[in-house]
């Protein structure tokens, strides 16, 4: 072994992706200790991307106090790469569901401000280059609030500005852009979406995600009457007709609210993590790629981070390993995909504090042992 790259997601609330790569790297260094090694922690869009990113991208963290999505301040992070060209941001710092007591979770009135003033911070750091998650949020406005934040103007009959939440769209009359930041306008923005969710209809942003953020039966019809509205005040403004596009009800509707005030390109999660780390020229010459994520399914196949990594490896014709906290029902599927060997960590049968409590040290043991197979394959000829 030569080169081995590591390139897993985060353990789910166990360990971060670059903490699983130096645990991998510490198990293979044991049995190839002269090999070189390069992490590169990965994400797919979701939980973790920015701390991927940054680690990814020798970056750090940047730290300010927004608008909270009931409209209080709260204090949200997103990540700034080492060179200051790339800005990552994550919805859900500014205006997740986990900043909401379910008590008091309405998406009448939670808003996207804060969201659009992490993008303000980011424009005073001159980045040219901004990467936006949007799961996981408490919202439901169309990004409403983040237009607001951004300098747009979304106006009442009687030309004031309209209050926040997915609520008060019902009193939007007008949308004026020329007053939006005017550095967008030099900024490329991707967002990171696996949700192909249209703004409306019974599987639109309201309907499908709006119960789980507090809505009832009744909230639900008004949010869709008030969303319905939203767009078509958009297309009459602006002239853009988002209702139908995939994505578009992402994330409360702030897909449509991308989509419209700032011309930004949807993508999957894993693709723009892809490319934002330069996965494909960072493995070429690589004798083993290794990836791995806190769970290996079905779902896996369907835009996960192993599954993005073993694809990119496989064009180059390289072996590809993945380590898991557990295999579950329908891994199997994942060997159709590009991945050649998969293995759990868990040595055994054992309490889930415990596994999630010392996995690192179970998956640096992990690793270990299956590079002490592939060095005895080696060396009887078994491996090509």
């Amino acid at each position: 072994m030569k080169k081995i790259v590591i390139a897993p997601d985060s353990f789910k609330e166990s360990f971060t992706a670059m903490q699983a790569a130096v645990a991998i790297e510490s198990g293979f260094k044991r049995v190839f200790p002269n090999a070189e090694y390069e992490k590169i922690p990965m994400a797919d869009g979701g939980e973790g991307t920015v701390q991927s990113l940054v680690d990814a991208l020798k970056g750090t963290p940047q730290s300010i106090s927004v608008v909270g999505p009931l409209g209080d301040e709260v204090t949200a992070v997103y990540g700034l790469s080492g060179d200051g060209k790339v800005a990552i941001i994550e919805m859900a710092s500014a205006s997740g569901l986990h900043l909401v007591p379910p008590p008091k979770r309405n998406p009448l009135y939670t808003t996207t401000y804060g969201t659009g003033q992490l993008i303000i911070d980011a424009l005073e750091k001159e980045v040219e280059h901004i990467i936006l998650g949007i799961g996981g949020s408490a919202t439901n406005d169309g990004g409403a609030g983040l237009a607001q934040a951004l300098g747009a103007k979304l106006l009442t009959r009687e030309g004031t500005e309209i209050g926040y939440g997915g609520g008060a769209l019902e009193t939007l009359w007008n949308i004026d852009i020329s007053t939006m930041d005017p550095r967008l306008r030099h900024v490329k923005i991707e967002v990171a979406s696996d949700v192909d969710n249209p703004l409306l209809g019974p599987l639109g942003a309201s309907t499908i995600y709006g119960p789980q953020k507090g809505a009832t039966v009744e909230m639900v019809n008004e949010l869709e009457q008030c969303l319905a509205h939203y767009a078509e005040v958009i297309k009459k403004t602006l002239g853009k007709d988002v209702k139908d596009i995939p994505g578009a009800g992402a994330a409360g509707g702030l897909g449509a609210g991308l989509l419209s005030f700032l011309n930004a390109d949807l993508k999957s999660g894993i693709t723009i993590v892809l490319e934002a780390t330069r996965l494909k020229e960072r493995i070429a010459g690589a004798d083993l790629v290794i990836t791995g994520e806190g769970r290996l399914d079905q779902q896996t196949i369907f835009g996960k981070t192993p599954i993005g990594v073993a694809k990119v490896a496989k064009e180059q014709g390289i072996f590809v390993l993945a380590f898991a906290g557990g295999l579950g029902k329908g891994h199997e599927h994942i060997f159709e995909h590009g991945i050649d060997a998969a293995f759990s960590l868990v040595p055994g049968a054992m309490p889930l504090e415990d596994a999630m409590e010392n996995g690192l040290n179970y998956l640096e043991g992990t690793a270990a042992n299956v590079a002490r197979i592939m060095a005895m394959k080696q060396s009887t000829n078994l491996v090509t």
